[in-house]
């Protein structure tokens, strides 16, 4: 009798010849073209995850298919990542990797921490992950990543009987690299839009904007606060664009992109050069951004 889901074959022993996954045109290829997936520690942590629960050498299978362009497409939504993946069969096989997505009880509890801390709520406006997220999910009683292989609902329509599958792996790495590049991902996986989380953040904080950004602006440390506080000045106390608040001084967050502040300002109008304006700033805070010689 054939074993469960493949057709009869003319092999022998106790695992089929390997096959070879058919040839891709316009698949999603893992940049990663070596070595570890994951550039930034949210990545790197959701890998070090999977690998925890033993998943490491069967990871490893899904890595080739990955950088060969073998997922066709991949889509997150709450609660579930969804692909396609072309093996060795004419028909691509359909993948679902589901984690349940936090209650709205949950996502109370992270915005009000979140909101309470200038700094979590700039690098969220500003599309950076603060360092400390995974502890603010974990003080809400809910880990953001998953802490048992069974908190996981895997599946693929291939015939392969091993979870994970190469499939489910190339998945996986593609997903991780997806992180990478909007890490609002993993958030959107556990049930909050990126839109839906920093309208909440605006309006917990009153929609201050004006004092978020003058509190960034004393983040810099030694020599580099005046300059920063003069480009503020700028933007901020001219008119009717900008009006800044009271600053309230933080502790220093050297680990902060150089050009935070200015990720914060509103787009300006027309008057002062629209978009381009922030283009022509850019440069100028990576220089007040350098350490003195």
């Amino acid at each position: 009798m054939s074993p469960p889901g493949r057709g009869r074959s003319n092999w022998s022993g106790g695992f089929p010849p390997p096959s070879k996954p058919r040839a891709v045109d316009g698949g999603l290829v893992a940049r990663s073209a070596r070595g570890a997936i994951g550039e930034h520690w949210w990545s790197r942590r959701f890998l070090e995850v999977l690998e925890s629960f033993a998943l490491g050498s069967r990871l490893t299978r899904g890595k080739n298919y990955a950088r060969r362009g073998q997922v066709l497409s991949l889509d997150v939504a709450p609660g579930v990542v969804t692909a396609s993946v072309q093996g060795s069969r004419k028909t691509p096989y359909k993948v679902s990797i589901a984690l349940p997505a936090f209650s709205e009880l949950v996502w109370a509890k992270v915005e009000v921490t979140l909101a309470e801390q200038a700094i979590h709520s700039a690098m969220l406006l500003a599309g950076e992950m603060p360092a400390d997220l995974e502890e603010v999910f974990l003080a809400a009683g809910a880990p953001l990543f998953p802490q048992r292989a069974k908190d996981l609902t895997l599946s693929c329509s291939c015939p392969d009987w091993e979870v994970p599958c190469k499939h489910l792996a190339a998945a996986f790495y593609l997903l991780a690299e997806n992180f990478d590049e909007d890490p609002f991902a993993i958030l959107l996986w556990r049930g909050r839009s990126r839109k839906a989380l920093l309208d909440r953040l605006r309006e917990l904080r009153g929609g201050d904007t004006a004092h978020l950004v003058a509190e960034i602006a004393v983040t810099a440390e030694g020599p580099r606060v005046g300059a920063m506080m003069a480009l503020a000045d700028l933007v901020l106390g001219d008119g009717d664009f900008w009006t800044a608040a009271p600053v309230a001084v933080l502790p220093v967050q050297a680990e902060l992109p150089t050009d935070l502040l200015l990720r914060q300002l509103p787009v300006p109008g027309a008057l002062l050069g629209g978009p381009d304006f922030t283009t022509y700033l850019a440069p100028l805070y990576v220089v007040f951004g350098q350490s003195p010689d």
